[in-house]
C-alpha cells in the first residue's frame, strides 16, 4: 500500500541532521518503512518525551548508505522490514548490541538477535485465504502438496521474498530434499502459474480459480476496511483465513524491526525508542496502522486480524530461517516452480 512521501523525509540526511543531531533532545532514523506506516509511531513518541525524531527514508541501499558514512553517520536507528534485512546489517557490521529487560521482556526469543542487535517491532502472518463453503478449520503448510489440492492453489512467485521466506522455514524444519519434494509438489498443485500478488490470491479465489492461496495475513485488513479500494472489499470478504501451521511447528511470520546503529551519536534515546516502540500504546498504533500483528505477548491486534484466531508464531529463529534463503531460492529455480 502506498503513501504520499512527506518532503522532509526525502531530504538528505545532511540536511535534516545539522549541528543538533547529536543533542539528546533529538533522534535520527533511517529507515526503508513507508512513512505513512511509521509517523504516527514516532508523532507518539515525541508527544510524550518530548525527543525530536528526524527521518530520511530509503527505499533500498540503506547498509551500504551507513557502511559509506563511517563514524560520522548520523544515524541513531535503522529501521527496515524483512529479517534478511536486519541479519544483513548486523552482518555488515552497521548495528551494535544493546540490553534492555523492556525489550527482551516483550519480544520473543526467536524475533530478535540473540546478541542483542535487532529486535521485532511487528509481524505478518503467512496465512491460508480460503473459499468460504470450504469445511476447513486448520490446515498444514504441508498440505499444500497433498494431490487432493491439485488444480486448487493459487500463489505469487515463488521468488518472491514473501514465499522465500516460507520456503527458507520449510527447510529448518525439515531440510532441502525434503522441501525440493514439497515444492514440486505444490508447483503440481497450482492452479494457474506463480504469478500476481497476495491480493490476486483472494481475488482468484472470488473469481472461482483456485480454492485456496498463500498470502499475507495483512492483506485481509487493507482489503476488508476498504483501504484497497472499493473493488477490493469483495475480495477480502469472499474469503476466509486460516492460520496453517507446520506439523511439528507453529505459523510462518516475518517481521518489521529495528537495529541501534553502530556509531549512533544519540544512543539512549535511540534505546528509549525501541523500548517505547514494544509498548503497549504502540503496538495498538502498529496493529492500527497496517494490521500487523504486536509483537509484544497479550497486546491486541486490530479485529479484522483478530477474527483469524490465536496465532501460535513457528518457533525456529528468524536468523536461522533467514540462513536457508539462499538455498530457497535456488529450489525454486530447480523445480521450476515459476515457469
Amino acid at each position: 500500500m502506498k503513501h504520499p512521501r512527506p518532503q522532509s523525509v526525502l531530504l538528505a540526511a545532511t540536511f535534516l541532521f545539522g549541528a543538533s543531531a547529536a543533542s539528546a533532545a533529538e533522534l535520527n532514523i533511517y529507515t526503508t518503512r513507508e512513512p505513512g506506516l511509521i509517523q504516527p509511531l514516532l508523532d507518539s513518541f515525541t508527544a510524550e518525551t518530548g525527543t525530536k525524531v528526524n527521518t530520511v527514508f530509503l527505499k533500498d541501499g540503506l547498509a551500504e548508505r551507513v557502511v559509506a558514512e563511517g563514524e560520522s553517520s548520523p544515524a541513531d536507528i535503522l529501521m527496515t522490514v524483512d529479517a534478511g534485512n536486519l541479519v544483513d546489517l548486523t552482518e555488515k557490521g552497521v548495528t551494535q548490541a544493546i540490553e534492555s529487560t523492556a525489550l527482551t521482556e516483550a519480544v520473543p526469543e526467536q524475533l530478535r538477535d540473540a546478541n542483542g542487535h535487532w529486535y521485532a517491532l511487528s509481524m505478518r502472518a503467512r496465512v491460508l485465504y480460503a473459499a468460504k463453503d470450504l469445511d476447513l478449520a486448520d490446515f498444514n503448510y504441508e498440505d499444500l502438496a497433498d494431490p487432493k489440492w491439485k488444480g486448487k492453489v493459487c500463489i505469487r512467485s515463488g521468488q518472491h521474498p514473501y514465499n522465500t521466506a516460507l520456503i527458507a522455514d520449510y527447510i529448518a524444519h525439515y531440510g532441502a530434499e525434503e522441501t525440493e519434494k514439497w515444492l514440486a509438489g505444490v508447483k503440481d498443485n497450482l492452479a494457474r502459474k506463480a504469478a500476481g500478488g497476495d491480493r490476486d490470491g483472494a481475488k482468484d479465489i472470488l473469481g472461482g480459480i483456485c480454492d485456496v492461496a498463500i498470502a499475507n495475513s495483512y492483506y485481509v485488513g487493507l482489503m476488508r476496511s476498504g483501504r484497497g479500494g472499493e473493488e477490493q472489499v469483495a475480495w477480502g470478504n469472499g474469503i476466509k483465513v486460516v492460520l496453517p501451521t507446520f506439523k511439528n511447528g507453529g505459523t510462518q511470520v516475518n517481521i518489521s524491526g529495528a537495529a541501534v546503529a553502530k556509531h549512533a551519536p544519540n544512543k539512549a534515546e535511540a534505546v528509549k525508542l525501541l523500548e517505547y516502540l514494544v509498548s503497549d500504546n504502540a503496538q495498538k498504533i502498529y496493529a492500527e496502522a497496517n494490521f500487523e500483528y504486536p509483537v509484544k505477548p497479550g497486546a491486541a491486534a486490530d479485529p479484522i486480524i483478530a477474527s483469524f484466531g490465536e496465532l501460535k508464531i513457528d518457533s525456529k529463529p528468524l536468523v536461522e530461517v533467514v540462513s536457508h534463503r539462499k538455498q530457497a531460492s535456488e529450489l525454486v529455480d530447480k523445480v521450476g516452480f515459476d515457469n
